[in-house]
């Protein structure tokens, strides 16, 4: 059911399923995808008698910013902040967080830096903390080539692409990313419609600048920034999830983050599965948190 609640600096648009007192479930979507990536883990977990909660992310879907003055940042401590806004708005202690790319990158902040608010974390590709003051240090070419998207936004080129080819840019993200994934143009088109919020042009340019020092942040969240260069560790119970054909990746995977995360930490490696598990792995994605949950 979709429902709307004001947390934080948002107006955000949020699916809820399950029963109001069950286990409460978060879930949290990357870039260039939303809520519909979970929508066959939600079944699955609302019969095990989870409460379910994903929201659409800032600059997606029906999700709004309360003020034209509120800048429209991208980077990972607003993404943080708006997860704990949310958590406050539903009254929520403490939920099993479970996230991709954008939204795998909040759920590792929050349960870094206020690990009280996570009972578990299912995170894909491991460690996702960017590590900003380094960020300006050359990678191996062959993964330099997976990220050309993020230096096309770099430049005003590519913010005008990306406004005017939104979806055939990210229908192409989808095909690079997950090879295998035989999705058909109904199953893009649900998602795609996310992109036509007014803000997610800028949100998604701030996004790609700001974590490579590219321009400045938004100063509500310069503290929770300085706290990640120190890449603080995770505490809580995690898995990770990675795909095998995840075309995004990094050559060799995330294998060597197991460093940063100094709880209990499993690892499940997902055969020509790319980078979005939740939609191309739905009862492997789903197994992973319901696991956290009866173990912890």
């Amino acid at each position: 059911m979709l429902k709307r609640i004001k947390a934080g600096v948002l107006d955000v648009a949020y699916e809820e399923n399950g029963v109001p007192n069950g286990t409460p479930v978060l879930l949290l979507h990357g870039f260039p995808y939303d809520v519909h990536a979970y929508d066959e883990v939600t079944p699955l977990l609302v019969a095990a008698g989870c409460r379910v909660l994903t929201p659409y992310l800032r600059g997606y879907g029906p999700t709004h910013f309360l003020s034209a003055d509120t800048p429209r940042s991208g980077q990972q401590a607003a993404l943080a902040h708006d997860l704990l806004a949310f958590l406050d708005a539903l009254a929520i202690p403490r939920a099993v967080l479970g996230g991709f790319d954008w939204g795998g990158r909040a759920a590792c902040i929050v349960a870094a830096l206020w690990p009280e608010r996570a009972r578990g974390l299912v995170t894909v590709n491991g460690y996702n903390i960017q590590d900003i003051p380094n960020s300006g240090k050359p990678h191996a070419p062959e993964n330099e080539h997976r990220h050309w998207y993020q230096y096309y936004f770099h430049g005003e080129r590519g913010r005008a692409g990306l406004a005017q080819n939104r979806r055939e840019l990210c229908k192409l993200l989808w095909r690079l990313w997950s090879p295998n994934w035989r999705f058909d143009d109904a199953t893009f088109e649900r998602t795609a419609a996310s992109f036509d919020n007014p803000d997610f042009v800028e949100v998604v340019i701030h996004s790609y600048r700001h974590r490579y020092a590219l321009v400045p942040g938004d100063p509500a969240v310069e503290e929770t920034e300085r706290r990640l260069t120190a890449q603080p560790p995770i505490t809580v119970p995690t898995i990770v999830m990675e795909g095998d054909g995840d075309g995004v990746m990094g050559v060799g995977g995330s294998a060597h983050h197991k460093r940063h995360f100094t709880g209990k930490y499993k690892r499940r490696d997902l055969p020509l599965v790319g980078h979005n598990p939740p939609q191309e792995a739905p009862q492997e994605f789903a197994a992973a948190v319901l696991s956290l949950i009866k173990k912890h």
